[in-house]
């Protein structure tokens, strides 16, 4: 929903065009997430701050955390001063991989903030300070470079590229961190996969072809002015044309030369 709106947004409030495909992009986009939550994976039950713990100890995501921090640290000390002016998937990377701390520690609040209510200490727990530094400092960088990427590029380009990368390393933290694909069926599986691959296809149409006037208006138009592809010819095919354009009758015998 989010890809769609910010794209029916800039349009209205910005002055960004958005075409015939761009609105098709936007409705792709939208069921393709519908077949992801109709495939979703259940989340495991995951309750007290120990369980959390427990499962940010393991050895599997503690690589996976340490190789997104140093992908991101490269990307804002060595990547970013040199391309991110330029290129716009700099940012929005930089964005995408702070987000997997950001839901992680989201996620793990939640259960804090249950536990409070419950009676819980979670106000002694070390767990729940940690998450409340990460989460800070991950949306404050996720808003800084966010931005940059706004200022720089075109809205309705940043929001849907910005999507699927978010998208794609939260659905790999959610793997590596809880396990949800461990009791899908292969139906499901198929389900989540062909969903993401529709909001990649509706992404793609959305910014894409951006800059074609297309609409239901002209679209016969669009398709008429179509130029014909230009036919190769070999020499053969050249030379009998410039001999039927001589005047010679048509009776008498034709003779090719050819230099070399």
């Amino acid at each position: 929903f989010s890809v769609s709106c910010s794209a029916i947004l800039s349009s209205y409030l910005l002055g960004e065009r958005l075409n015939l495909l761009g609105k098709l992009g936007c409705l792709l986009s939208l069921v393709g997430s519908t077949v992801m939550v109709i495939h979703a994976p259940e989340d495991e039950e995951v309750t007290t701050l120990e369980e959390m713990t427990s499962k940010l100890k393991e050895p599997g995501f503690l690589a996976y955390a340490a190789i997104l921090l140093a992908l991101c640290f490269l990307l804002i000390f060595c990547l970013a001063p040199r391309y991110g002016q330029s290129n716009i998937l700099i940012y929005l990377t930089i964005c995408s991989v702070i987000g997997a701390f950001s839901v992680s520690s989201v996620k793990g609040l939640g259960i804090a903030i249950k536990g409070f209510f419950a009676g819980q200490p979670v106000l002694q727990h070390p767990l729940t300070w940690i998450l409340v530094i990460t989460l800070v400092a991950s949306i404050t960088t996720q808003i800084n470079y966010l931005n940059k990427s706004l200022d720089i590029f075109n809205t309705s380009l940043v929001f849907p590229i910005y999507y699927v990368l978010f998208t794609t390393i939260v659905i790999t933290t959610s793997i590596i961190l809880f396990k949800e694909w461990v009791t899908m069926t292969v139906v499901d599986i198929i389900g989540t996969v062909c969903g993401f691959l529709t909001i990649i296809l509706g992404v793609f149409l959305l910014h894409a072809f951006k800059d074609m006037d297309v609409s239901l208006g002209n679209l016969p138009q669009v398709l008429q002015n179509e130029q014909p592809a230009p036919v190769t010819r070999d020499d053969k095919n050249i030379l009998i044309e410039v001999d039927n354009s001589s005047i010679a009758p048509e009776d008498k015998p034709k003779v090719f030369m050819l230099y070399t």
